[in-house]
């Protein structure tokens, strides 16, 4: 899992039609004055199994302003539509019509606003040919008979960019509902000395190679974990993690997680790796879960702090950069796996020992919005976002504020903090969410943090600040995060567990998660061969000492490590050991 700190130096395709002509325009007169009506319409259909499919629909309105819409249809095959969001969606035969919620009706000239469903076919499942947006035909013909439509008669203060979950996506998911636990983890957990105390924990699915959508005779698959969560959940609700995680040249500043795919292959990306999983979570047997999925952790910020004109620049990142397949992938998961209607998106952005810099965080925060962008994808596609993902930044530091100074010098100068912005996840978490706000993301989105391995407890976490020599005392004596340096993110030494999974326990914080399953490598300590694309890197190694993204110091990492992903007892024994809350 590459964790740098930059300092201040179904279908197997997607099915798109844009209707006849992509643009139709009418014109109507009333009282001597002339309004004009137009749209434009894309279907998607986003992904299909046996009898059912999925479809996300793109209006955008090329006349003048609307207050609300009607979208009409009639399809040729039999299709039924069972469930619907972002509309109030009806039918009747054929006919199908889609009326506009509250927050999404009004439409400026050029707005655009989108809505999904689940539907049904038995076998043919062709696009619409016409459809009707109040009542004008979006075929690129010009009626002047058609009356006008009405614009507001008061324009709205600032609509939603996005609107708010709705038709079966809640705000927060990880509410009123128990979380997975992956029996998978969990007996590897129970099966060490005193891991019963934390084998009932929820932890998140990795699918990390295209092998474990399907399972392989030693692994569950994608569908042998949804199965056995339909068993957790009972009457109630219930949460599956996901960890989308398979990106081309994916983590392009490290080897140990780098993955099985070369930077070119996104075809092979979308067609062999999203659709799959696409097909398998919009399955109506799986309806009534809330699926979560992480998405391709250590990917965008790369692009940022990683190429070149930045001293930690790698040759594999610029290559990533250059091509855009990290950008198409995000944008192609989030389009297809966000149509679904108990799918939750929440985008990787990295941790504040990574992003906490000026010049780092602006920046990433408009990369996540361009891949939220691509592919045909949304901004209503991100449901929110993930920090610190199988990273170890302290949840809080209690001891010392950024804002702190000693002797007339501020914290930010301290060697550990090191000009950052941040000091702790908690912290950068919520000033990203009101970055990402800003920048047009939906005001209700969350943030999750992974708190699996950033406890710091045991006998050697402070009880109060450090010493008022200087601000490297101060800093050094009081902080929980005990790394030798922050860009240090492999089997940290002297690491432990951290707060529990919970839902909603600090302000625009959807939940505590355990997304990287304490215990699982995160990357072997010397090199050794295997079939799954991982490599050997130093930054596992305890004998290493350093490079430009740790400020050459030493590794931190334990001995003995398997590869990333493998059970590391040793790890899992550590963490209990340090575990904060204490088990």
């Amino acid at each position: 899992m590459s964790r740098t700190i930059p300092r201040t130096a179904l279908l197997a395709a997607l099915s798109l039609v844009t209707v006849a002509g992509a643009t139709a325009t009418a014109f109507g007169t009333s009282a001597g004055a002339a309004a004009a009506a137009g749209c434009k319409v894309e279907y998607q259909i986003s992904n299909q199994w046996n009898t059912g499919f999925g479809a996300n629909v793109i209006v955008t309105n090329t006349g003048d302003p609307v207050a609300s819409w009607t979208l009409e249809w009639s399809y040729a095959n039999g299709q039924q539509v069972t469930q619907g969001w972002n509309a109030t969606i009806t039918q009747s035969g054929a006919a199908v019509t889609a009326k506009s919620m509250s927050y999404n009706g009004s439409l400026a000239t050029g707005g655009s606003t989108s809505f999904g469903f689940n539907g049904s076919h038995t076998g043919t499942n062709a696009v619409p040919a016409t459809f009707k947006l109040n009542g004008i035909t979006c075929n690129g013909a010009t009626d002047p008979t058609q009356p006008p439509t009405t614009p507001p008669t008061t324009p709205p203060t600032t609509p939603p960019t996005t609107p708010p979950p709705t038709g079966g996506k809640v705000d927060n998911p990880y509410a009123g509902a128990k979380m997975y636990v992956n029996p998978e983890w969990s007996a590897h957990a129970a099966a060490e000395p005193g891991g019963s105390r934390v084998s009932n924990q929820p932890t998140g699915v990795w699918l990390d190679r295209i092998a474990l959508v399907t399972g392989t005779s030693g692994t569950m698959g994608l569908r042998d974990h949804l199965n056995a969560a339909l068993t957790q959940k009972g009457s109630g609700e219930l949460v599956v993690q996901l960890v989308i995680y398979n990106l081309p040249g994916r983590d392009c500043s490290a080897l140990a997680s780098n993955g099985e795919l070369g930077p070119t292959e996104i075809d092979k990306y979308k067609t062999q790796y999203i659709d799959p999983i696409a097909a398998i979570l919009a399955d109506p047997k799986y309806a009534g879960l809330r699926i979560v999925t992480t998405v391709e952790i250590d990917s965008l910020p790369n692009l940022v702090t990683n190429v070149s004109g930045r001293p930690t620049a790698t040759a594999n990142c610029d290559v990533m950069k250059t091509n855009g397949n990290y950008i198409k992938g995000v944008g192609y998961a989030l389009n297809k796996l966000g149509s679904i209607a108990n799918v939750y998106n929440y985008v990787d952005a990295g941790h504040h020992g990574w992003l906490g810099w000026d010049d780092n965080f602006g920046a990433s925060a408009e990369m996540f919005k361009q891949a939220a962008t691509a592919e045909g994808s949304t901004l209503s596609n991100v449901h929110g976002f993930i920090v610190n993902t199988a990273n170890y930044s302290a949840l809080k530091e209690d001891h010392f504020k950024i804002d702190d100074s000693i002797n007339g010098t501020s914290v930010r100068q301290s060697k550990w903090v090191d000009w950052n912005r941040y000091t702790d996840e908690l912290s950068y978490a919520q000033a990203m969410r009101t970055k990402l706000v800003s920048l047009g993301f939906d005001a209700n989105i969350g943030m999750l943090i992974d708190t699996s391995r950033n406890g710091w407890g045991g006998t050697a976490r402070p009880t109060g600040p450090g010493a008022l020599t200087n601000v490297d005392t101060y800093v050094n004596g009081g902080r929980y995060d005990r790394r030798i340096h922050l860009g240090n993110w492999c089997n940290q030494s002297g690491a432990g567990l951290g707060e529990r999974p919970q839902a909603a326990p600090a302000a625009g914080i959807d939940a505590y998660v355990w997304i990287k399953p304490p215990g699982e490598s995160d990357g072997a300590s010397k090199e050794i061969p295997n079939n799954e694309g991982k490599g050997f890197d130093r930054m596992c190694d305890p004998t290493y000492t350093g490079n430009v993204r740790n400020g050459n110091s030493m590794s931190g990492a334990l001995p003995d490590a398997p590869l990333a992903g493998q059970w590391f007892s040793a790890q899992f024994q550590e963490l209990m050991k340090n575990a904060y809350p204490a088990l």
